[in-house]
């Protein structure tokens, strides 16, 4: 635990001269920066909050603790999704005292100056930050976008500290926010992958629930053998299953990612401290774990958007689905209100709900009581949901590609091509 030097506007912060709960939230900051061994605090220019998500009473009473103390926040500030769909708000299957607590639990975070964006992917709006910029960001997904593709630095930051460094502009300098630790530290090489399926959408997600699960502690991964400029989406897609698989915060894709524009880049001069050769058959036993049911065909729904659909995957989906979903099957699109309010203005929202597509906003389906209960299996491309749906909702899962999803849906039973996979 080192000595740390606070500033004369933190020691002010920190004795109530800018109200109770910026001294709130800056003793808690100082708190952990001696346990992350911090010497000073720095300026963040922008948060994500995770903790407007209901998960428990303890929550709540801290931000209406905050707000009654009259927090505010003094950097712009998104907030991740709820626990509600407040435009779609007959969807929620839950109990009306949760309902009541997630809703006032929103209200608290509004209260404080938080921008009501409700989404995951915070990167999918106008205003974000640029390359070498400090922020602090929450929601597992977020995070490793952040540092990752957009090259900003974040720590990992979770409930409670997140809004703490929204009400005092201030984070420990430690972690992600110091060069000597995002440095690529473990090689992942991709040589041995043949080329149609390095070019498929369905690698990404797969190959990132390959990279959580075998990185370990705060080993930084270096993926080497991808397809030059891949698309945020992918990298989305990729980042999002290592940050469920595994605690990965920052991944460097050589060619694509802006800090490793090559390997020597992306290891800061050094050599990695071990190398994971990626082979097809690795990549299909990452698949398969992604699937929490054997060989079926009977389908109750698919659910797709998590993290949140972009105008990209609107675009893709559209194109796809070539014909009316299937009756009796949901088809559960989960995106950002800022996304929708675009589908709608570009003509696409009418014929995708005329073909049998259900919108969700505010919130996602893995995490809010949503999904009718059917028999069969849920289908989703999406590692995250893969990943956490089962445990927390209770619903069987087959993975595939956003192709295999959506022909899924129209055909009313599980289909797949196995062909790409060798």
């Amino acid at each position: 635990m080192t000595d740390l030097v606070l500033t004369a506007d933190d020691q002010a912060m920190l004795a109530g001269d800018r109200g109770e709960a910026a001294a709130l939230a800056m003793k808690i900051l100082v708190e952990m920066a001696g346990i992350s061994g911090a010497q000073r605090l720095i300026d963040v220019t922008g948060a994500h909050i995770d903790s407007c998500l209901f998960h428990g009473i303890a929550g709540l009473d801290f931000a209406e603790r905050l707000a009654a103390a009259g927090g505010r926040v003094v950097v712009p500030t998104t907030l991740n999704v709820s626990s509600l769909d407040l435009i779609h708000p007959d969807l929620y299957r839950g109990s009306d005292e949760d309902r009541a607590h997630a809703r006032r639990l929103m209200d608290a975070y509004v209260a404080m100056g938080c921008r009501a964006t409700w989404t995951c992917a915070p990167y999918q709006l106008r205003e974000r930050p640029a390359l070498g910029e400090h922020v602090a960001w929450a929601e597992s997904n977020a995070i490793v976008f952040a540092n990752s593709v957009l090259g900003a630095r974040t720590d990992r930051y979770g409930d409670f500290i997140d809004i703490c460094a929204a009400l005092t502009g201030r984070v420990p300098e430690a972690g992600l926010h110091l060069d000597a630790n995002r440095r690529g530290t473990v090689l992942f090489d991709l040589t041995g992958v043949p080329g149609v399926l390095l070019d498929a959408e369905v690698l990404y997600p797969v190959l990132g629930h390959l990279v959580g699960g075998a990185t370990t502690g705060t080993e930084i991964p270096v993926i080497d053998g991808l397809p030059h400029g891949a698309s945020e989406d992918r990298l989305k897609a990729l980042g999002a299953g290592a940050a469920s698989s595994g605690a990965v915060a920052l991944f460097h894709a050589v060619g694509s990612t802006p800090e490793a524009p090559d390997r020597a880049a992306a290891f800061g001069g050094r050599e990695p401290s071990r190398t994971i050769s990626v082979t097809v058959e690795d990549l299909k036993r990452a698949r398969d774990q992604l699937s929490s049911i054997g060989v079926t065909e009977e389908l109750g729904a698919v659910s797709i958007g998590t993290p949140h659909f972009s105008i990209d995957e609107f675009a893709e989906l559209i194109s796809l689905l070539d014909g009316p979903v299937a009756p009796g099957i949901d088809l559960w699109v989960s995106t950002g209100r800022d996304v929708l309010a675009e589908v709608e203005r570009r003509g696409w929202l009418a014929d995708l709900e005329a073909a049998g597509a259900r919108m969700v906003v505010d919130t996602c389906t893995y995490i809010t009581p949503i999904l009718e209960p059917k028999p069969g299996a849920v289908m989703t491309n999406s590692a995250k949901w893969a990943w956490y749906a089962p445990g927390n909702i209770g619903v069987d899962v087959v993975f595939g590609s956003l192709e295999e999803c959506v022909r899924s849906a129209i055909e009313g039973r599980v289909w797949r091509d196995d062909a790409l996979w060798g």
